[in-house]
């Protein structure tokens, strides 16, 4: 290794979505449109299940979370991305790239939690709905809450951390439209194996594990509903679940085509446009899936209209 090619790291290069200067003012255009739609519709959630009592329940408690989450996942990466475009620069600090990547793993971390707790919350509701209220009283949600929010921020900050020790060398352009932290780590001119293996145990922990309790959770309540004798009954506990199993499809649909992507083939350009689907575009479709599907969140957004 060229020590003369190493260098003091004080800001990386974000090529963006696209290096064609026509191209800018489209991209800009959409993306700000994305974000103004993401901020409007989550904070509707958030404000809708705050208002109506009748939501004051542990699915929405969690669903006002994500819908929190999906506003500052979003705020990570978008506003720097229109900054750039606008002010025609694609500089990023150092110091601003960390906190970046930090908090982008911090808000996509809770975003998987909090969609397993609502898995297990749907679980209760439709396999044990005589113990529901006792079960998943107050206390418990407090601490699964708390518990997603250390999970998170530990695995981010461990990243960070293990981010910190690497050396650069002169070539700091991200293919990318924000500092993701596998682009970062090829970056480095110094030894990554220990920032990869840290990489693949928090898919584990943030990926794997929570799908499979999803999966597990989904597993009983389907073979609960599928001993419900009425038609209308199977039909009812289906529509509980109906919009947890869209954005639970979207969500992790998108962020394994993004591993997959990235692990297969060299291609980064691919990988960022499938990347835009779980930062940007499925944050946005959240709120829509739930208001569109529930009809408690229906009701109470026409009461707040009125």
């Amino acid at each position: 290794m060229d020590l003369g090619n190493k260098t003091h790291v004080s800001e990386f290069i974000l090529l963006g979505l696209s290096e064609d200067t026509e191209v800018q003012p489209l991209l800009f255009a959409l993306f700000l449109m994305m974000y103004l739609v993401t901020l409007t519709g989550n904070l509707l959630i958030i404000l809708t299940t705050i208002s109506d009592a009748h939501l004051h329940m542990p699915m929405y408690f969690f669903l006002a979370n994500l819908s929190f989450a999906d506003i500052c996942f979003t705020s990570t990466t978008v506003p720097k991305m229109l900054v750039n475009i606008q002010t025609l620069t694609k500089t990023i600090s150092y110091r601003n790239c960390l906190s970046q990547m930090y908090f982008f793993l911090v808000f996509g971390g809770l975003d998987s939690f909090f969609l397993t707790v609502m898995a297990y919350d749907r679980y209760v509701a439709i396999c044990h709905p005589l113990h529901y209220m006792v079960i998943m009283n107050p206390r418990l949600c407090c601490l699964l809450l708390l518990a997603s929010w250390m999970l998170s921020a530990l695995n981010s900050l461990l990243q960070c951390l293990m981010v910190l020790q690497l050396t650069f060398c002169t070539e700091l352009e991200i293919p990318h439209f924000f500092c993701e932290i596998t682009q970062i780590i090829q970056l480095a001119c110094s030894d990554t194996f220990f920032n990869d293996l840290v990489i693949y145990f928090a898919a584990g922990i943030l990926g794997v594990i929570p799908f499979t309790g999803i999966l597990f959770s989904y597993s009983k309540i389907i073979s609960s509903i599928l001993r419900i004798s009425s038609h209308g009954g199977k039909y009812k506990a289906f529509s509980t679940c109906g919009s947890h199993l869209s954005v639970v499809s979207l969500f992790y649909g998108t962020g394994l085509a993004v591993f997959l992507s990235s692990a297969v083939t060299q291609n980064s350009r691919a990988s960022v446009i499938i990347t835009v689907m779980y930062t940007v575009v499925t944050p946005m479709l959240n709120p829509f899936i739930y208001s569109l599907r529930n009809n408690d969140i229906k009701h109470a957004l026409k009461i707040i209209s009125c």
